[in-house]
Order: structure tokens, then C-alpha cells, then sequence
């Protein structure tokens, strides 16, 4: 059995051991990492992020052919198979995984497939598909295994019918029916996606209001636009029974309610990848949801081994995993380090939603006086040239300084409005103002004009 010698081991090829391993290589180290599956990228491109923002787009183009008046001079709506839909789809992750495969090559660092698992501090043994072994001895050590969805044992997921949203990428018909448990960020994604597709989606929430995290308008008008869509948020409900049958599934909630479907989409929770790396081998232990603990260094209870990405829990981004694998990496590295904080949120519902800073409820609570400036999308003439109107940019700012404290927006492109604000809100001192957004010039017509009409909106609020 060979035995390799390494600076540093990475675990993982998601964005975050991707950004791990890459900039320990720029800083002249030599790096292998380590992926589970045949194909680098992780679970973001080939189950998470990649195939579900890519099967968003898909189904946007089909909506607005079938809802767009001058199409309607080509032909009637038309109907698309969730498989053919999907099938576009394995086009972006085919190109992900070849860009990502190269900057390994590139950047000269090995690559093993197969299992990692832990045999001391140090040493790493990786077996393949073919139980051949490899032993990898590593200096230092990055853990970025990702996530997998939570699974109770009381569903059963081998049923043909049963998905979750692993295996929802699977699937081959297309239901008239759909009963999405869990209405977190994926649960209602999903709902969005398929509600798109012309399912009638039963969307089971257990708390009493949408991705309670977001600023209570946006949350709102999520709720409203999934509604519009044909999908029925039921909330404060959970699960007694998932029984599925030839025919489709049953679902008994708690609360006596009874629904049935042709599929059901378990979207509730996910739980860290460490149960295959011999945890028990060097003394670290993951919490109940197979997370691992770490300091404000990405720092595990063993100093040498890092651990970053959805391994360690929030806020389970891939934007985030990337900046932590980067920052775990210069930790190492001895280089100039920052911890990642302010995270902009992005959520591919249709329409999307992205969102950074504090929201007017955690504002209202730090009795901060702030004040609300607004634009809304039906009023620009990018959005009316496009058609895309639904929507609003809001701002929150201080009463008397003018800074930016929230950057809230939900229609279409809102991940990419929302990075305008986040360069104002991330200056220091008299350079973070709403000031900004009224004395620069912005192209005509755009979306990012929006922050000149909103911050209009928000001066004269003080007069």
C-alpha cells in the first residue's frame, strides 16, 4: 500500500474544500483532496445548488412562454415533463464539473476518489470503489464532506414514490400532485419549481410563517406568490404518517388532516457528512445533526483540522462555503485571516429573493430608528420592458446618520441587485449613506436603478 505525504488534505470537492485546496496550492503547498463521488464539485453541483437553479431557469423560460401574449401568436401553451426539464439541467453540471476538474489540474493538486476515513491525527487511509487503499499523511487537514438531507426512520424513502431532495433529482414522471414536507428554503424552492410545472403543491410548513429569518414584508409576499402559483401553504402542522402506495402517498398530519398525492418530497432539515470519516479514531465528535464544532478559526477541537462548508452547519450557502474554505485555508497558511460574517441570503424561488443586513423586526426589537426606503419593479421601465414587474427593492436606513443597515429584495435578479447595497453597507463611516445611491449615476433603463428611485423614496420620508 502507497503512502503519500501532503502539506495539507482536503476532504471534500464542494466550494468549500474546492477554495481550501486551491489557495493552499497558489501559496505553494502541496495539497490532495479527497471526493466520495466520481465527479468533483460536491453536492452543490451534482444534488443541491447547480441541478435546482438550473431546473429554476428551465421552468421561468416555460412560464413565461405560456403566460407571454406574444408568444401566444406561435402556438398554445405548452406542457414539459419534469424529466425533459431535468434533462437541460445535466448540461450545466456537465460543464461545472469539467471547469472544476481543470483548475485541479491546473493548480497541480492530486486528486483521490474514494472514502476518507481518519486512522490517526494525521493519516487519512482512502478506499475506492474497487476496495483498493490508499494512506495519506497531511500535515494539516480540512474537513468539507458537506451535507446530506435529514432522513427519519419512520419515512420510507426506497418507496418509488417517496423522494427527498437528493433523490427528487430522480425522478422520471411527472405528478399531478405533490406534498412537500418542510417549507425551509429547498421545501419551498421546490415548491416554486414545480407549482411552475403545473403540479398542484401542498407545501406543509411547521411554523406559522415562511423562512421566518427573511424581513416579515418579503416573507409575506413570498407566501402571497406561491399562492398565485396554485400551491397551498398549510403551517403549523407536522407529520403523523407517510404511507405510499402503487397509486401515490398518504400523509396523516398531527393535527388529523389527511392528504394524499402522487409523490411526496421530504425537504426538512439536513445532517453533516461525518459518519464515514472515524470520527472516534482522533476524539472528535459530531453533534446530533452530524455537525462538527469549530472556533472562531474553523478550528476543530484538534488544531490542525479544519472543518468548513454545510459540515459545520450555518448558514449552509455555498457563497458562504467558499469564503469559509478560502479563510480556514489562509488560517493555515498563516495569512491574513477574516471570520465570514453578513452573508447575503439567496433564495431561487420563483421570483427570487436575496437579502443582507438586519431586518425591521431585529431593528424595531435593538430600538434602533431606522427608516424604510422603497422601489417597486412595476415602476421601472427595466421591469416593464421585460415584463418582470412583481416584486420590490428595500432599503433600511438610520434616521439620522443615513447608513444602510438591510438590503431586502424579492423579483427577478434580486441576487444580483442585492450585491449594489452590500458594497455601500460594507464602507466605513460617512461612505456607507443612502446619500450614495441619489449623487451616482446609474445606467437607464436597469434593474439597479431601483436603489436611486428607493433611496428618493426614503429622503423624503424624513421631510
Amino acid at each position: 500500500m502507497a503512502v503519500h505525504s501532503y502539506d495539507v488534505v482536503v476532504i471534500g470537492t464542494g466550494p468549500a474544500g474546492e477554495s481550501a485546496a486551491i489557495n493552499a496550492a497558489k501559496h505553494g503547498k502541496r495539497v490532495a483532496v479527497v471526493e466520495k463521488q466520481s465527479a468533483v464539485g460536491g453536492n452543490c453541483t451534482h444534488r443541491g445548488t447547480i441541478p435546482s437553479k438550473a431546473l429554476r431557469h428551465q421552468v421561468r423560460q416555460i412560464m413565461a412562454f405560456n403566460t407571454n401574449r406574444m408568444f401566444r401568436d406561435i402556438g398554445e401553451p405548452r406542457w414539459f415533463s419534469f424529466p425533459k426539464v431535468l434533462a437541460r439541467s445535466q448540461r450545466t453540471i456537465d460543464q461545472q464539473v469539467a471547469m472544476r476538474t481543470n483548475f485541479y489540474a491546473r493548480n497541480r493538486v492530486d486528486l483521490y476518489f474514494g472514502v476518507a476515513r481518519f486512522k490517526d491525527e494525521h493519516t487519512l487511509m482512502v478506499r475506492d470503489d474497487h476496495e483498493g487503499i490508499e494512506e495519506l499523511h497531511a500535515q494539516k487537514v480540512v474537513i468539507a464532506t458537506g451535507s446530506r438531507p435529514y432522513r427519519p426512520a419512520d419515512i420510507d424513502f426506497r418507496h418509488p414514490r417517496i423522494y427527498c431532495s437528493d433523490t427528487i433529482l430522480s425522478l422520471n414522471h411527472t405528478p399531478r400532485t405533490l406534498i412537500i414536507f418542510g417549507a425551509g428554503v429547498i421545501g419551498s424552492e421546490y415548491a416554486s419549481i414545480f407549482s411552475g410545472l403545473g403540479v398542484k403543491v401542498d407545501l406543509i410548513d411547521t411554523r406559522d410563517r415562511l423562512l421566518s429569518f427573511l424581513d416579515d414584508e418579503i416573507s409575506d409576499a413570498l407566501s402571497y406568490h406561491l399562492r398565485h402559483h396554485g400551491v397551498l401553504v398549510r403551517h403549523n402542522e407536522d407529520y403523523a404518517s407517510v404511507e405510499g402506495d402503487e397509486a401515490g402517498v398518504t400523509v396523516e398530519l398531527q393535527s388529523g388532516k389527511r392528504l394524499r398525492a402522487d409523490a411526496f418530497l421530504w425537504a426538512n432539515g439536513r445532517t453533516g457528512n461525518t459518519d464515514e470519516l472515524g470520527l472516534e479514531s482522533i476524539g472528535l465528535q459530531a453533534n446530533g445533526r452530524g455537525q462538527l464544532t469549530v472556533d472562531e478559526h474553523y478550528r476543530t477541537e484538534i488544531p490542525h483540522i479544519y472543518a468548513v462548508g454545510d459540515v459545520i452547519g450555518w448558514p449552509s450557502l455555498a457563497s458562504a462555503a467558499y469564503d469559509q474554505g478560502k479563510n480556514a485555508s489562509d488560517d493555515l497558511l498563516d495569512e491574513p485571516f477574516r471570520m465570514v460574517e453578513d452573508v447575503p441570503t439567496g433564495i431561487y424561488t420563483i421570483p427570487e429573493i436575496s437579502s443582507v443586513g438586519k431586518t425591521e423586526r431585529e431593528l424595531t426589537q435593538a430600538r434602533v430608528p431606522y427608516e424604510v426606503a422603497q422601489a417597486f419593479f412595476k415602476d421601472t421601465a427595466r421591469a416593464q420592458i421585460t415584463g418582470d414587474t412583481v416584486g420590490m427593492l428595500k432599503i433600511l436606513f438610520h434616521r439620522e446618520t443615513l447608513e444602510i443597515l438591510g438590503i431586502h429584495c424579492f423579483g427577478d435578479q434580486a441576487s444580483e441587485i442585492v450585491h449594489i447595497g452590500q458594497a455601500i453597507m460594507q464602507q466605513k463611516g460617512e461612505a456607507n449613506s443612502l446619500k450614495y445611491f441619489v449623487s451616482t449615476t446609474f445606467n437607464y433603463p436597469t434593474m439597479a436603478e431601483a436603489y436611486r428611485v428607493a433611496a428618493m423614496n426614503g429622503l423624503n420620508r424624513l421631510f
